[in-house]
This record gives structure tokens, C-alpha cells and sequence, in this order.
């Protein structure tokens, strides 16, 4: 295996370990949802600070893994990693199989978040 080869490996493998922590960090510990008293209605597991800190702390990691690596193999070791994490905890919890398309959907907006983000930064980094 040459050193560019190995470099991309090891890179693609902490990129892994990042996005799931990433996860892990901002939605991975909440599992609680809310019912509200007056209407019944359910919500939850997750509030909106979550998310956006989520998908900022997403766009961040995905713009300086562009910097050494790939887009293409960013976008697939980012989306792959965060759609498995979110999925095994929402299969989890969910008896009516909705989760599927929760997964989907996810996996849907990571690979357009991740290479668009790594697209841009790279194409920033090669233009300076």
C-alpha cells in the first residue's frame, strides 16, 4: 500500500470515529420525548439547539476533512458513519418501522450536506 493510499485509510477511518462522535455528542444521549399535557402531542427525542449545533458541528468537521482528503471519500465515510449511527439507535426504539425512512432521510441529507461542504472547501483550498 503506498503512503497516499495508507494516509487515506487512516484519515477515512478517524473521519468515521469523528462523525459517529459527533453524534454521539449532540443527539446520541438524548432519548427522552415530551408530551405535551394540553394537546397529547408528542415530541421529541431531540430540540432544535441539538440539531443545528449537530449539523454545524457537521459542516465543520466536513470542511477540514476536505482540506487533506477526498471529497469522494469524505461524503461516503460521513454519510455512512452518521446514517449507521442514528439508525441502530431509532431501530432501536421504534416497533413500527418508520425509522426506515427517518434513515433515509438522513442518509439522503448527509451525502448532499457532506459533498457539497467538501466540494467547496476543496475547491477553495486548490483556487489559493
Amino acid at each position: 500500500m503506498t503512503a497516499t493510499r495508507t494516509g487515506a485509510v487512516i484519515g477515512g477511518l478517524f473521519l468515521a470515529v469523528a462523525t459517529v462522535g459527533v453524534w454521539l455528542a449532540w443527539l446520541g444521549w438524548d432519548t427522552g420525548y415530551t408530551v405535551d399535557a394540553r394537546t397529547g402531542a408528542t415530541s421529541g427525542p431531540y430540540e432544535a439547539w441539538q440539531v443545528i449545533g449537530c449539523v454545524l458541528t457537521l459542516v465543520l468537521l466536513a470542511a477540514l476533512a476536505a482540506w487533506r482528503l477526498s471529497p469522494w471519500l469524505v461524503a461516503p465515510v460521513m454519510t455512512v458513519a452518521f446514517t449507521a449511527a442514528w439508525s441502530r439507535q431509532a431501530a432501536s426504539r421504534d416497533d413500527s418501522g418508520l425509522w426506515v425512512v427517518g434513515a433515509v432521510l438522513v442518509l439522503i441529507g448527509m451525502a448532499v450536506g457532506s459533498t457539497t461542504v467538501s466540494l467547496v472547501v476543496r475547491r477553495a483550498a486548490r483556487s489559493d
